[in-house]
């Protein structure tokens, strides 16, 4: 590890996700990090399948996952939000990484080449999974993203776009971001924005990125 030495904690949210967990959570929980250097977190959204028996089963085997749960939520309003409001608390590490189950990482070594490569003066990192791997996208503040975090995160629906372009239209994968910036960073999340906005937003990303992307980092997959 270098001598940044960060320490992280990915949390993600789930709701009757149970197959998904049992089939992506595993490369999460078996990285190849020093130990005590990372820890899950999973939020469940009061799942009503086999989540809850799935995540004891895992905490069993694994002292670095840990789960969290979002009691009776309104699933109309602000979820997202508190979800990732109430994992933030339960984290012990100044680093959080944000992501979905959905997002398996490439490889179970994949925190070591974020470590390696992540700028401490960055307060938010925007990661895209791409077919050849992973790219990091810093931002100085989190101002600099709203338009991204803004457009992205409004809805509560999850859209699927092609790996290729998702850099470019600003779909990320996961967000990694300075605990003392998550406040901001959710006040981003489900925001109401008016139709006739989104096409001048959607430009804006698009050119950002494409004058950005000499300066983003891609974590190549072995």
């Amino acid at each position: 590890m270098n001598k940044s030495n960060h320490k992280f904690s990915v949390i993600m949210t789930v709701y009757d996700q149970s197959e998904e967990l049992k089939e992506n959570l595993p490369t999460y929980l078996q990285q190849e990090y020093e130990a005590g250097g990372y820890e899950v977190i999973v939020v469940d959204e009061s799942s009503t399948d086999s989540t809850p028996d799935v995540l004891k089963l895992f905490k069993n085997e694994y002292p670095q996952l840990y789960s969290t749960f979002l009691p009776k939520p309104d699933r109309k309003r602000f979820r997202r939000k508190l979800a990732f409001n109430i994992g933030a608390k339960a984290a012990k590490n100044e680093w959080l990484i944000i992501t979905e189950i959905r997002n398996k990482p490439a490889n179970t070594d994949i925190l070591k080449a974020i470590n390696e490569v992540l700028e401490d003066d960055a307060d938010i990192t925007l990661g895209y999974v791409t077919k050849k791997g992973i790219r990091l996208q810093p931002f100085s503040s989190i101002n600099e993203v709203k338009d991204h975090v803004t457009r992205i995160e409004r809805k509560l629906t999850i859209v699927r776009e092609g790996k290729a372009l998702n850099y470019f239209w600003g779909r990320y994968s996961f967000i990694i971001v300075k605990k003392e910036k998550l406040y901001d960073l959710l006040n981003f999340y489900e925001q109401k924005i008016p139709h006739r906005t989104l096409p001048g937003m959607r430009m804006k990303i698009i050119w950002k990125n494409m004058l950005r992307r000499s300066s983003t980092t891609l974590l190549v997959s072995s």
